[in-house]
């Protein structure tokens, strides 16, 4: 048929791209023998009540044109298959109007027009077609029968009706499958720049933590030996050790933030202890702060993410007093309890008032912000509780364990 080369619906609506009916391969094959079953029944009816006599020798011949010109141009598309339509649809008019019996053929006819034609034409020919048939009926019976002409005229309807609203369905669900899809893309692209947004956060807030906080100590001790460089060359000469020390550690750390992995030095709990005292001395070394360090419970395996969050957010919490708070004592507590870590930082120093703290802002751009979103990421939290004149606490808690360090690297 016509609409088996028919291209794929789309916005156009010429003739060529066919019928509501257009691309029903299905359909298409049963309309083919249907044509056929009922152009053969016509011919045998009319052979019955007839025989050879009366206008066979225009029936017979007719019937067969009927065939032959249907099957030729099954696969005709455009325009010639309109006028492929128009010569079957003229052909049938004359055999229905010479033998009624070829009314019945009416029916597969009305479904080729719908996959042929567009629906505005196609229900001209369905109009046509039931007018042929009434009057062929009302030749051969002799009277204007109601039922004859109404029937064909009702069922005409139903079908064209249903069909064109089935294809208006169709039409309603191709455009919400459109509609998902792209919505599904912008979801996507949502979520890829989240994903962006979030990775260039965390790459910030580990700079600024590990690397940032080195080259912080580095320039505080090489000024400190610039100071002492004349008047106590030895000290000067412990500060650039120091400083150069802190290079490496600063450069290690580095190459861990690139390459994303934690430190492996790191997972046990007496590592972890170990890290945050040499950290805590480093500070004291480098600024003259009294840093003392309190273990609590009994060191156990942390993870390394989770390890490596905890010195992280104890460099970023003791450079917070350094430059901050004015203080000369800071005090840290690593507390060890089941199923996690929590690390404590109390200075003496000046204080703040927390509710004036922007969650965005912190103390150092991304220190204190930085650090909670952190210990969020890590299945905790961090509580900073503080007064004017009253010093600082610093409270930050993680989950130890596998799944912890996995949570943040899915995030991450």
């Amino acid at each position: 048929m016509t609409t088996e080369a028919a291209p794929a619906p789309g916005p156009a609506p010429a003739a060529s791209a066919g019928g509501i009916l257009a691309g029903q391969t299905l359909l298409d094959r049963w309309l083919h023998i249907s044509l056929v079953v009922l152009v053969i029944a016509s011919v045998a009816r009319y052979l019955q009540g007839h025989g050879l006599g009366d206008q066979a020798e225009v029936v017979l011949p007719g019937a067969a044109v009927l065939l032959i010109a249907y099957a030729a141009g099954r696969r005709l598309a455009g325009t010639a298959a309109v006028v492929w339509l128009a010569a079957v649809v003229a052909c049938w008019t004359v055999l229905a109007l010479i033998a009624p019996s070829f009314s019945w053929a009416a029916v597969p006819l009305v479904f080729l027009a719908l996959r042929v034609l567009p629906f505005r034409w196609a229900v001209a020919v369905t109009v046509f077609l039931v007018a042929v048939v009434a009057v062929a009926w009302s030749r051969m019976t002799g009277l204007a029968d109601p039922t004859v002409l109404l029937g064909p005229v009702c069922v005409a309807v139903l079908a064209v009706t249903t069909y064109r609203a089935l294809e208006r369905d169709a039409v309603t669900r191709r455009a919400l499958l459109n509609e998902l899809e792209a919505a599904q893309d912008e979801v996507a692209d949502a979520e890829r720049r989240a994903g962006v947004v979030a990775e260039r956060a965390r790459l910030s807030r580990e700079i600024h933590d590990s690397v940032a906080q080195g080259l912080t100590s580095i320039n505080l001790l090489l000024q400190a030996a610039d100071q002492e460089w004349e008047s106590r060359p030895a000290d000067a000469r412990g500060h650039v050790d120091q400083a150069a020390t802190m290079a490496r550690s600063s450069l290690d750390e580095a190459r861990r933030v690139v390459r994303d992995l934690a430190p492996t030095e790191l997972t046990g709990g007496s590592a972890l202890a170990t890290a945050v005292r040499q950290v805590a001395d480093d500070v004291a070394a480098t600024t003259g702060l009294s840093v003392p360090v309190h273990v609590h419970g009994d060191p156990h395996e942390v993870g390394g993410r989770v390890a490596t969050a905890v010195v992280r957010t104890l460099r970023g919490a003791l450079a917070n007093v350094v430059e901050h708070a004015g203080a000369t004592t800071a005090v840290v507590s690593l507390t060890f309890h089941e199923g996690g870590v929590a690390l404590d930082v109390r200075d003496d120093g000046a204080g703040f008032e927390p509710a004036q703290l922007k969650e965005t802002d912190g103390l150092r751009g991304h220190g204190l912000a930085g650090m909670r979103a952190r210990a969020r990421l890590l299945g905790g939290d961090l509580v900073i509780e503080s007064a004017p004149g009253e010093g600082t606490v610093v409270a930050a808690s993680f989950a130890a364990g596998q799944a912890a360090s996995q949570g943040e690297e899915r995030r991450g």
